[in-house]
């Protein structure tokens, strides 16, 4: 009797222990009853019905998958050497446990496939050029086709592409030769820069200087202008000073014959063979005559002061 006690109480216990499920917090549980699928548990404490039902744990964490190294022709008929590693996270665990036997597998043999198709649509200096390119290719392509088994694809990163030895020479080579070429071009750039700016400040200096040479002839220019009319005020200042004294002195005709005979003397005193006169022929005789009297009397009167 006690016997059958103590196994009661044993299968008990294991029914208890096998009915308490716990689901961590990243997990979901899948219960199936009798094989058959009748729902998602959410992490904590589930309780199931031993022998009957199961509990089915999905990691519903992103996880990564390494795509081990292989050689990819490129359009250009070149072999290189690609590996790429895969992030993906369950969205949809039913999907995952029953559209798909084994997803690590599948996702692996789908990443090979898919990075052999987009790097055999470019060439080779596109592919070591695009990565990023490459990445978001492959990483729509899988994501579409892993819609139906419930992940989703969120990055994939090429690691490497290693053309061959031969080509990464020449290439070597090549980035080496464009390089010196650069360099060439900017020495080139630099003279020619060097020559125009040189030619700058010639033409520069030389407006320059004409500039001053023209600045110095107009301020010549202006001052002489400014000297003759300084002149011509001062004649003709003199000139109003001179006819005002002589007209303010109120001479009379003998005077100005004197003085006309005098100013006839002067321009007679030269090396000219011919004068020409600026008044009437007669009316200078006739002054002559007058001055000749004006003498003949004055002589009368001295003599006329001795004799007496």
């Amino acid at each position: 009797m006690s016997v059958l006690i103590w196994a009661v109480l044993a299968f008990i216990v294991i029914f208890i222990a096998n009915s308490v499920k716990i689901v961590r917090q990243y997990e979901k549980g899948l219960v199936e009853t009798l094989g058959k699928y009748t729902g998602t548990k959410a992490s904590g404490a589930n309780i199931i019905i031993p022998i009957f039902q199961r509990m089915l744990r999905v990691d519903m964490r992103e996880r990564v998958i390494d795509v081990p190294p292989q050689s990819v022709i490129t359009k250009d008929n070149v072999s290189v050497i690609v590996d790429a590693i895969i992030y993906f996270q369950v969205t949809d665990p039913v999907k995952v446990v029953y559209n798909i036997e084994n997803f690590a597998i599948a996702a692996l043999k789908l990443a090979q496939t898919n990075l052999r198709n987009v790097i055999g649509d470019m060439e080779l200096d596109s592919t070591l050029t695009s990565r990023e390119k490459i990445n978001t290719q492959l990483r729509v392509v899988m994501d579409e086709a892993t819609d139906k088994w419930g992940v989703k694809v969120t990055r994939v990163e090429i690691q490497k592409i290693d053309p061959p030895r031969d080509i990464t020479d020449a290439m070597s080579k090549q980035m080496k030769a464009e390089r010196e070429k650069r360099a060439n071009i900017l020495e080139a750039e630099g003279l020619r820069q060097a020559a125009i700016l040189k030619a700058e400040g010639a033409k520069q200096a030389v407006i320059l200087d004409a500039e001053a040479v023209k600045e110095k002839q107009v301020l010549e220019a202006t001052g002489e202008a400014e000297a003759i009319r300084k002149v011509a005020e001062a004649e003709k200042y003199k000139i109003e000073v001179v006819y005002n004294a002589i007209h303010e002195g109120k001479p009379t005709n003998d005077l100005i014959a004197i003085k006309y005979l005098e100013a006839l003397g002067k321009v007679a005193d030269g090396q000219a063979t011919k004068i020409f006169l600026p008044l009437e022929t007669a009316g200078v005789t006739a002054s002559i005559g007058g001055i000749a009297e004006l003498f003949k009397d004055t002589s009368k009167l001295t003599k006329t002061k001795f004799t007496g």
